[in-house]
């Protein structure tokens, strides 16, 4: 990825457009000055077009609680703006709510009701006070992964992603499990165990293996295998760090940990900032090795 460097961000007016997204990303029609950038938001068949700064907000607010500490949103908002940043094609930023989730004004107000305005200031405050900040490595714009709650260790991106990036290695992160995220168990009723597998008869399921950080990495059921990436996915589990327990009736499961565990805790980050780190020794503990720049 290239450096987005002299990016200015673009002060424009919110607005819809009805024109399917193929259409306006192919005529370039949002932004023709090279120095400036636009978010693209798809929702259904519209498309919200938003000042970068405007879209971070968004984004603070939609995937962070805002109650966290100022220092925590703050690296979140670095973050974030960063993830979008890795998107950008030809001055567009094309996102949808698989990449980061986004929120309007409408939705928080609706998110936190009469305490709307205490938190759209903090969040405001921390976008504000990291305005154009974003994450570097070795000259490229990073993949600025994030996720919710670890297990006690962020996870090493090619055990999720299949990618090989530096600095997206495990670490420590004992902040985490203490907090109201790291700790789940779910039943599953047999026979739904079975239609998601599409097996008749439950026999065996076996954990095989597990990595260094504990996850599952391969997981036996009946006589198929599957990863521990895969096995979550299909019952939705929070993590991929989790046990087993089966009878006739119900498959017990239960998962440490909230999320894809690769890149930046934001429990995590919470908890390093209420021991005093600021968003700056947060964001180099959780992405090794890198720059913090301004675009």
């Amino acid at each position: 990825m290239k450096i987005y460097a002299f990016l200015i961000p673009m002060l424009i007016t919110i607005f819809l457009l009805t024109i399917k997204p193929e259409k306006i990303v192919e005529e370039k029609e949002v932004v023709e000055d090279k120095e400036k950038v636009s978010v693209i938001l798809y929702k259904e068949d519209e498309i919200l077009t938003l000042e970068l700064e405007e879209y971070v907000k968004g984004v603070v607010a939609c995937e962070m609680p805002a109650s966290f500490e100022l220092e925590a949103l703050k690296a979140m908002a670095v973050a974030s703006r960063t993830y979008a940043l890795s998107k950008r094609v030809n001055n567009i930023i094309e996102t949808n709510p698989s990449d980061q989730c986004y929120i309007g004004k409408t939705e928080m107000k609706e998110k936190w009701n009469d305490k709307y305005e205490y938190y759209y200031n903090i969040i405001e405050t921390s976008v504000n006070e990291t305005k154009n900040k974003y994450i570097s490595y070795n000259d490229s714009t990073i993949k600025a992964f994030y996720f919710s709650t670890s297990n006690g260790y962020t996870e090493n991106v090619e055990s999720v992603f299949s990618e090989n990036l530096e600095y997206l290695e495990s670490v420590y992160s004992p902040w985490d499990i203490n907090t109201k995220n790291y700790l789940q168990t779910i039943k599953i009723d047999v026979v739904d165990f079975n239609s998601k597998f599409n097996v008749n008869n439950l026999e065996v399921i076996n954990i095989i293996s597990r990595n260094d950080t504990n996850r599952v990495e391969k997981v036996i059921v009946n006589n198929i295998e599957y990863s521990g990436v895969e096995f979550r996915k299909i019952l939705g589990l929070r993590s991929t760090d989790f046990d087993i327990e089966y009878n006739n009736e119900t498959v017990t499961i239960t998962t440490r940990g909230y999320g894809h565990g690769v890149g930046m805790s934001q429990y995590g980050a919470n908890g390093m900032a209420k021991e005093g780190y600021t968003y700056e020794e947060i964001l180099k503990y959780y992405y090794k090795n890198i720059n913090i720049l301004s675009v």
